[in-house]
């Protein structure tokens, strides 16, 4: 059987580059918080102690200033301090993962602002606002791992100290992970009073089942559509 020299050629993937999949990245996982915000039925682990903190200090008199995205790079920049004194170094990745998280911050804050509150009796529309954020946090999350640009410390934390102790990521995230939960409940309690959950629950619980099986698929999806390459010469610089 004869095949042109066309069928012989393989069809090349369109590119995706890596600095777009970063910007795409973040401002999903942005949109992807807030709508669970909204949706009210418990954000992921990893946010959470931020929200409590965000949910508690933003009340006191004078600190209305103290949004969520403020919380939010504010305990990643404790991560970060706290990762230096670990590792005992410090790294380029390590200051751009800071600004990464301030960049996620206002992106969040915009975003939080524009987006309409949903009433408590509304559950249809809750539903419908989990299962859009859910599907964006998922898809930042996929994006994020295609970029050489350092991710908010949450990650960054975690991929250093599980090289510092020579264990497998996927254990150290999910420890990580039950670590944040378990400080997100305990700040609700001690804010807002026992049996007050503040930023956790069942949502949270879905999170931690479905979240990794759907951003593995994603990632394996969007290697098998696209070839993601540098647009840019900086992978280099941020190695150092």
């Amino acid at each position: 059987m004869y095949l042109s020299s066309e069928d012989n050629m393989e069809k090349k993937k369109p590119v995706f580059f890596t600095e777009i999949a970063y910007v795409v990245g973040i401002i999903s996982l942005a949109f992807g918080v807030t709508f669970m915000e909204r949706a009210d039925f418990g954000l992921s682990m990893v946010v959470s102690p931020a929200y409590v903190l965000h949910r508690y200090i933003s009340q006191l008199p004078g600190m209305g200033w103290f949004s969520f995205g403020v919380a939010e790079y504010s305990l990643q920049l404790v991560l970060v301090i706290a990762l230096m004194i670990i590792m005992r170094k410090f790294r380029v990745s390590y200051l751009f993962s800071f600004i990464t998280a301030v960049v996620y911050g206002y992106i969040l804050d915009l975003i939080m602002w524009l987006m309409p509150a949903v009433a408590d009796d509304q559950i249809v529309l809750r539903i419908v606002f989990f299962l859009i954020g859910e599907m964006f946090c998922t898809l930042g999350v996929s994006m994020v791992f295609h970029t050489y640009i350092p991710p908010e410390a949450y990650e960054l934390f975690v991929s250093e100290l599980s090289k510092k102790l020579k264990k497998p990521t996927g254990k150290v995230k999910w420890t990580y992970d039950i670590i944040s939960c378990l400080v997100g409940v305990i700040l609700s309690f001690v804010f807002f009073g026992w049996g007050k959950l503040i930023g956790t629950g069942w949502g949270t619980v879905i999170c931690a089942l479905i979240n990794g099986v759907i951003i593995g698929w994603l990632c394996r999806t969007e290697d098998r559509l696209f070839e993601f390459k540098d647009g840019l010469r900086l992978r280099r610089f941020f190695d150092k």
